[in-house]
């Protein structure tokens, strides 16, 4: 392990590489760094939002390697040579993702603080299963809990970035 450097307080830091949206960021942390603090702390990504911290509530959601995953539970040393799309990189363009522009168009932001981490459910749900029915939307974005409890919009507005009729 070269990589693996030790203060002179006996805490073992390690040399990471991981892309985030795109870009390649090398960056000396704690060995026990969350993923999710690494992302808010070191790279300015405030878009990923800390909540319970335990990967319940899913408000730090992110796409490791394409996958939705709870970065909180995740450690910035596990990422290493990985990619991860946070909110702020799930469009390419300057333009809103079509997953976004729906939830905006329906009203389906609420609070805005679990938004980040269902638009990153969805986006990945989206990828494996672009028409989902709406019981396979509620199982996408389990994982995530809105405090608001307007599941119905975000569920209308994940069926309109598919291009589907919005349930009822």
């Amino acid at each position: 392990m070269s990589n693996v450097i030790m203060d002179n307080q006996g805490i073992q830091h390690q040399l990471v590489t991981i892309n985030v949206n795109g870009d390649e960021y090398t960056r000396v942390v704690k060995a026990n760094t969350l993923l999710v603090n690494f992302l808010r702390d070191e790279l300015d990504l405030t878009g990923t939002k800390k909540g319970c911290e335990l990967g319940d509530c899913g408000s730090c959601t992110i796409l490791l390697d394409g996958k939705p995953v709870n970065s909180c539970l995740i450690l910035a040393l596990d990422a290493d040579g990985k990619k991860v799309t946070t909110i702020e990189g799930v469009s390419d363009t300057d333009q809103l993702s079509v997953v976004q522009e729906k939830f905006v168009e329906y009203g389906a932001i609420q609070c805005g603080y679990c938004a980040p981490g269902m638009i990153m459910s969805a986006t990945a749900l989206l990828a494996e299963n672009p028409k989902p029915t709406a019981e396979e939307v509620r199982a996408g974005i389990s994982g995530n809990l809105c405090r608001c409890t307007g599941y119905i919009n975000i569920i209308k507005a994940i069926m309109a970035a598919s291009g589907q009729e919005i349930p009822n």
